[in-house]
């Protein structure tokens, strides 16, 4: 099997099958598998974990209040798979069938990345547009921890192409499914 590399050794791909074996092994850490290459995330700053968190208790009060009880909000931890990227989002909105013995969200409708500063580029770039080679999403959040702002990419289902909104205040709305947050919620 391949692993990781250290960091004077040349980096080794892994096959998505390696990757989750190592990782289930790994006992701390955070990690993401970018065109095969396992790239380890950065600790977070405080003020990224309280958004973060924020962000998560929304989503979550919100799929209670609207009643989807096919839709779960998940915290970070659970991987969104796109083509050869293991991805490990900030929160998911994922509804339908879900294995609660497994480690990923197939069908995530709302993805949410909370900005750090050593991957707000790939955030704002090319998780974009990976994140959307999804059939099933519909919104991708980006969330900027210092600066009370809000990116919100809606899928145009009727044009095919990507609305983007910078939100500063009031409601977010994730229809579908039928969610709202608020922007207070994350920035309280």
């Amino acid at each position: 099997m391949s692993r990781p590399a250290a960091a004077d050794e040349p980096l080794l791909p892994m096959t998505r099958e390696e990757y989750r074996a190592w990782a289930m092994a790994q006992s701390r850490g955070r990690f993401e598998r970018i065109n095969g290459i396992v790239v380890a995330m950065a600790p977070e700053r405080v003020s990224h974990a309280i958004v973060k968190a924020r962000v998560w208790r929304a989503l979550d009060q919100a799929v209670a209040s609207a009643g989807l009880d096919d839709c779960r909000a998940l915290p970070d931890g659970v991987t969104v798979e796109v083509d050869d990227n293991d991805y490990e989002p900030d929160a998911i909105v994922h509804c339908g069938p879900l294995n609660l013995d497994g480690t990923t969200a197939n069908n995530p409708l709302v993805i949410v990345e909370v900005l750090s500063p050593n991957t707000a580029k790939t955030d704002r770039a090319l998780k974009l547009g990976e994140y959307f080679k999804l059939p099933s999403l519909h919104h991708y959040l980006i969330v900027w921890p210092d600066k009370p702002q809000v990116v919100h990419h809606r899928r145009d289902d009727a044009g095919g192409g990507i609305d983007n909104n910078i939100i500063t205040s009031g409601v977010i709305r994730l229809d579908p499914p039928g969610l709202a947050i608020t922007f207070e919620d994350i920035y309280a």
